[in-house]
């Protein structure tokens, strides 16, 4: 059975050490107190899973150390002992958040029955931290691949600044993860089992990205025809990540910085102060310090996102990193086309680990997900590669692919790439697609049917 220990708190000492006589003797840990303030302080010392205290007390009652203490540990099981056997305390007590009451002279059978309850559930309790914990851990890591120096230097960083409430300021050129790096931050932290919310600050303009932030009241502005919560308040408890924080305007940086000052805000058109308790990582692929020196970023916002500073490196500073990545991307994609055993020729990767990546991991994730669904059988060559990958200088053309190909495969290949391509930056939407190439929707229904693409098309 799960070992409990169990603080007794009574001003009578007679009744008290029958009680802990009897709870040692069934093999608990025990702990003494003879009034609710000493319990107060024991409990606060100690790791306690049952605390058993007398309703009525002089100074503060069992009800008041019941409050003190879950404020502190929302987790702790209080049992009241009354005398009385009132409803009314008894409510109070519930209200309060006890776990149960008993009544005096207690009956040992009952209070060993709900021993046993408590034990039980308190056991779930400390299986399901621990399952959060694995989780959190899981995701931590699932998509993070770190075999370079580099990158095994940031996630210690990572793992250092996440126990912690210090705002982040993460630092890297587009495509290298820094969302992948936030996300980790917030579910090692103590705020992992609260809402992650991301806000893509390049993406609006001053007047949407206000209301986006802090929300806006009904009537704000010409379409604000109801109330909306806005990012921030959303994020309460957990954590709001801005990324390319360096593109929003100054008005809005003066409003930012109140909520990392104060921990509030207004809604736009809305004059209560709305008070969120919310960690803030922000990230840019900009220069903020030319910002600052231009006027084009506040020193004093700068400076309160920059408590600590994660500094991503470009994939081509850390190639140990490619073929890892390569595996790892080769392995999903193969797997939600139902392709099995796909694998590189040796020219093909020789050529990824010469390539520069100024698309970083974003763009090398984009040319494995590409080759994947082109490859005919299960060995993606360099024909399956982007065009600007197989011009190299360095290459040299494989003898098994290229010069095996007739015209004509040559050509569908081509024209399967370009297709691909055109789906990708339409999201799928065959339309845009078929304007993008060119071509007739219905022609490109009968080339996505013809050449296999059909399931990448959405709409």
């Amino acid at each position: 059975m799960f070992k409990l220990t169990i603080l007794a708190v009574d001003d009578e000492a007679n009744q008290r050490k029958i009680l802990a006589g009897y709870l040692k003797k069934k093999g608990y840990n025990v702990i003494e107190a003879n009034s609710a303030e000493q319990g107060i302080e024991l409990a606060n010392k100690n790791l306690v899973d049952l605390i058993l205290t007398d309703f009525k007390m002089p100074g503060k009652t069992g009800v008041d150390l019941l409050k003190e203490v879950r404020a502190k540990n929302p987790e702790a099981a209080i049992v009241i002992m009354t005398a009385f056997g009132t409803i009314e305390s008894a409510v109070e007590a519930m209200r309060a958040g006890a776990y149960d009451y008993i009544t005096k002279p207690i009956d040992f059978d009952e209070l060993e029955l709900l021993i046993q309850r408590l034990g039980e559930r308190q056991q779930l309790i400390s299986e399901n931290i621990l399952l959060k914990e694995q989780l959190a851990e899981k995701y931590k890591f699932t998509d993070i691949i770190a075999h370079s120096h580099k990158m095994e230097e940031v996630l210690n960083l990572t793992g250092r600044v996440a126990k912690s409430r210090a705002s982040v300021l993460i630092r890297g050129e587009s495509g290298t993860g820094k969302e992948l790096i936030a996300r980790a931050i917030h579910f090692a932290s103590q705020r992992h089992n609260k809402p992650f919310i991301a806000v893509n600050c390049s993406a609006l303009n001053e007047n949407l990205l206000e209301s986006e932030l802090f929300g806006h009241e009904k009537g704000a502005y010409t379409s604000a025809d109801k109330q909306r919560l806005g990012r921030f308040e959303l994020a309460d408890g957990g954590t709001i990540f801005l990324d390319e924080i360096g593109d929003i305007p100054l008005s809005t940086q003066v409003k930012l910085l109140r909520v990392l000052q104060e921990q509030n805000f207004e809604r736009v058109g809305g004059s209560q102060s709305i008070q969120v308790d919310v960690r803030v990582i922000a990230a840019t692929n900009r220069n903020l310090e030319e910002f600052m020196k231009e006027g084009k970023f506040r020193e004093d916002l700068f400076y309160r996102l920059n408590v600590v500073t994660i500094e991503i490196p470009p994939l081509n500073q850390r190639k140990e990193d490619i073929l890892p990545l390569v595996e790892y991307f080769k392995d999903k994609y193969s797997k939600e086309v139902n392709k099995d055993k796909v694998e590189f020729s040796k020219e093909a990767l020789d050529t990824l680990l010469k390539y520069h990546y100024p698309g970083n991991v974003r763009e090398l994730e984009n040319i494995i997900h590409r080759a994947v669904v082109l490859v005919r059988e299960n060995l993606i060559t360099t024909n399956e590669l982007p065009i600007n990958l197989r011009s190299l200088p360095s290459e040299q053309p494989s003898s098994t692919s290229t010069q095996s190909q007739n015209l004509g495969e040559r050509v569908e290949e081509l024209e399967k790439e370009l297709i691909f391509e055109a789906l990708q930056k339409t999201d799928g939407n065959q339309s845009k697609a078929a304007l993008l190439l060119g071509i007739s929707e219905r022609n490109l229904r009968y080339k996505l049917e013809k050449l296999g693409l059909k399931k990448y098309s959405m709409k």
